[in-house]
């Protein structure tokens, strides 16, 4: 059996692709900061059948990234899919940003995913390749005022993406990323919500107005993103390592 590690997948997309890889018949190590969060999926996926365990870690920890991959592999088998999908938001202009703002921010966004990659391929490297998946954004591909240093870190996503890939083929991993656009998630709620007064605009306005720049209408929903997820993680994308691709319903087109 295939495993899969996804981490911040205690909710919203992170929780999608972690039920979806399990359908898929992967067996899925459910990591995030919540240990509430985390053990529910994991019992989700185990009520349907499914192979989980929960692994509450914080991804900005080196340490904890890497004792969370052994304990994968210790649990469940192996492990063939690292999904970093763990990612956090904040709303400010560029000029009100604080250190402990950028901080936070490429905390989890930038080193988290770093270590995700570390930690996987010392795996990977030493048992016949596998796939590693990492949460870029449409923030990635054309920056957002109001988003700015989010904006950057999915920008880094994108390059760690690119470098990573051509380090490790040689080894039999690939490494690509999945760039979503407006979901309907606690994440955008925040962004709607605090973004909001920047424009002029009533809870709820903010959400309307970036889903008319939509081509399909519709805002995303995580399922959305873990089918292309579930593809990059499956034996169709085998030739495929150093994509950032858009699954915006049609925002940023490239």
């Amino acid at each position: 059996m295939s495993v899969a590690l996804v981490t911040g997948a205690g909710r919203g997309i992170g929780r999608a692709i972690a039920l979806r890889l399990a359908k898929d018949g992967h067996a899925v190590a459910v990591n995030d900061v919540n240990k509430e969060g985390a053990e529910s999926v994991a019992a989700e996926i185990a009520s349907a059948g499914g192979s989980s365990i929960a692994l509450p870690f914080d991804v900005t920890s080196r340490d904890a990234v890497f004792d969370g991959v052994a304990t994968t592999v210790d649990q469940l088998g192996g492990l063939d899919v690292m999904v970093n999908n763990a990612g956090i938001a904040q709303v400010k202009t560029l000029l009100e940003l604080t250190p402990d703002d950028l901080q936070t921010m490429f905390g989890v966004n930038v080193f988290g995913v770093v270590y995700g990659i570390q930690a996987a391929a010392e795996h990977m490297k030493e048992h016949g390749g596998g796939k590693i998946i990492n949460a870029a954004s449409i923030a990635g591909h054309s920056g957002f005022d109001f988003l700015g240093h989010y904006s950057a870190t999915k920008f880094a996503v994108r390059a760690l993406t690119q470098a990573s890939a051509k380090e490790l083929a040689q080894y039999k991993i690939t490494v690509n990323a999945y760039c979503p656009g407006i979901v309907g998630t606690d994440m955008w709620d925040l962004i709607d919500e605090k973004m909001g007064p920047y424009l002029g605009n009533e809870r709820g306005e903010t959400l309307k107005q970036y889903t008319e720049l939509i081509a399909l209408k519709r805002v995303q929903t995580p399922e959305d993103v873990a089918g292309f997820v579930s593809y990059l993680a499956g034996p169709d994308s085998d030739y495929m390592t150093g994509q950032s691709v858009m699954i915006d319903g049609g925002i940023v087109m490239v």
